[in-house]
């Protein structure tokens, strides 16, 4: 693709002319540097998209200028040009992060498919790196709650090991992005992530899926295929939903686990395998071991560290800073311009239960930003049977009320009630959730009458904290 600015950096004016000319009529723009140092000071103020330079210069050497300008701008292409090559020389370059060396005088048809290759190396790069920075946006963790820091607490100090983790919770809490973030803070990270949902697959495909199979092991197995525990050697295996395993597989894995080999469906030949497990459920997997239907011993297998997610229910503090990131990320992902919760639309995304936790909040967000206009979100841009969830028995009694007085009394009250019941009658965790003093809200519950419903439970709780 012609028109990329490639920086020329020799100290021979004759080389520069002659490789200005090649490239621009091929449609390239060129800069030129005469030394390392000017090289250097044209870096600070434009950025090209590949760079010819010299070894043998006057004063700062080619290398020399390669180790400054990886230092500087280590994504930058540079290719290696010398009239006294040696191989040394050459290794040294590469070493640097030189992506070729050539050596003069120079064929300027080799010049040009040189840089060519190298340009297109480069753009696959910064895709790469696109890719990988869009990845990393779509599966951040956000939130600063109490349980989200003691999660990120557990992320930091599981995941350098190479032990099993097992992560519950209910559908829409996050496994899948905390298991990615296990995975990326391992010794692993460079390797493959593999994600596996248990209960999405038929039962008599998983283990195919899993182990993989050889060529006519079963109807329509016309060729060899590689299972996941295979794709991920070296690296991780998530698998979802694993409580939704049958018996006879959660057998196999249990297998596999033990003594780190796989065989293929059809197969006999042991594939050894080196993967770390992590797995996720959001059934209660002891109760399912009690009612038969989950093996105690694959149970103790996986859970080496336990780590439960909260549901968002419970961790309301945490909703702003959510629906901020999907926002961003959906006006992205979607060209939108960017958009803002208005306060009152926020605090009934905050009053709602979240029975589908954050994937509910993100679909919510998600639609708001492909159907909402304005650049704020307002309460009535919600659905409404959204809102009707958020408190019907608080915002029923509004509509009787007379006086803006009287309603604001009456909808504090069920709102308090509402936060004091969230939190199981913690006045620490209501007070916090509210964002007021916890004397603020005692006085609060003291003036609105809430101390009469609630008094043995306050009394109860207070005893406990």
């Amino acid at each position: 693709m012609a028109g990329e600015l490639i920086l020329i950096v020799d100290d021979e004016r004759s080389v520069v002319e002659a490789i200005r000319g090649v490239l621009e009529d091929e449609g390239y723009r060129t800069e030129s540097a005469e030394s390392g140092e000017a090289a250097l000071k044209l870096l600070e103020r434009e950025t090209p998209d590949l760079i010819l330079l010299d070894v043998w210069m006057q004063g700062m050497d080619g290398l020399a200028t390669l180790s400054r300008i990886r230092e500087t701008v280590p994504e930058l292409g540079v290719i290696m040009i010398s009239g006294h090559g040696t191989i040394e020389t050459a290794v040294r370059a590469t070493r640097l992060g030189a992506l070729n060396f050539i050596e003069k005088p120079l064929s300027l048809d080799k010049l040009l498919l040189e840089v060519r290759q190298a340009l297109k190396q480069l753009a696959l790069e910064r895709e790469n790196r696109d890719l990988k920075q869009r990845i990393t946006q779509r599966y951040r963790m956000v939130g600063s709650s109490r349980a989200m820091r003691e999660t990120q607490r557990m992320i930091r100090t599981a995941g350098p090991s190479n032990a099993r983790v097992l992560i519950s919770g209910e559908s829409g809490t996050g496994k899948e992005l905390v298991a990615r973030e296990i995975h990326r803070a391992s010794q692993r990270s460079a390797r493959t992530f593999v994600e596996v949902n248990c209960a999405a697959i038929p039962e008599d495909l998983i283990e195919s899926e899993l182990f993989g199979h050889e060529k006519g092991a079963f109807t329509h197995a016309v060729q060899r295929k590689r299972g996941k525990f295979e794709i991920a050697d070296r690296g991780t295996l998530f698998l979802d939903e694993v409580g939704d395993m049958s018996l006879k597989t959660q057998a196999k894995v249990l297998r596999v686990l033990e003594e780190g080999r796989i065989e293929r469906v059809g197969g006999s030949e042991p594939i050894g395998v080196d993967v770390r497990v992590i797995a996720a459920s959001n059934k209660d997997l002891e109760k399912e071991i009690r009612e038969n239907r989950f093996r105690e011993d694959l149970f103790y297998r996986l859970n080496v560290i336990p780590i439960h997610l909260a549901p968002l229910r419970e961790r309301v503090e945490d909703i702003t800073d959510l629906a901020a990131h999907f926002l961003g990320f959906f006006c992205s992902e979607y060209g939108k311009p960017e958009k803002v919760v208005s306060e009152a639309a926020m605090k009934i995304l905050e009053s709602y239960a979240w029975p589908g936790n954050i994937r509910e909040l993100r679909n919510e967000v998600e639609r708001l930003v492909i159907m909402t206009s304005a650049r704020v979100i307002e309460p009535e841009d919600l659905r409404r049977e959204f809102q009707r969830r958020v408190d019907p028995a608080g915002m029923a009694v509004l509509v009787e009320c007379i006086e803006l007085k009287e309603a604001r009394e009456k909808f504090e009250r069920a709102f308090i009630a509402q936060q004091l019941e969230r939190s199981q009658w913690n006045i620490t965790q209501a007070a916090e959730s509210l964002g007021i003093e916890r004397s603020n809200l005692h006085r609060k519950i003291k003036q609105l009458g809430i101390r009469n419903m609630v008094e043995p439970k306050l009394r109860h709780r207070d005893r406990e904290t």
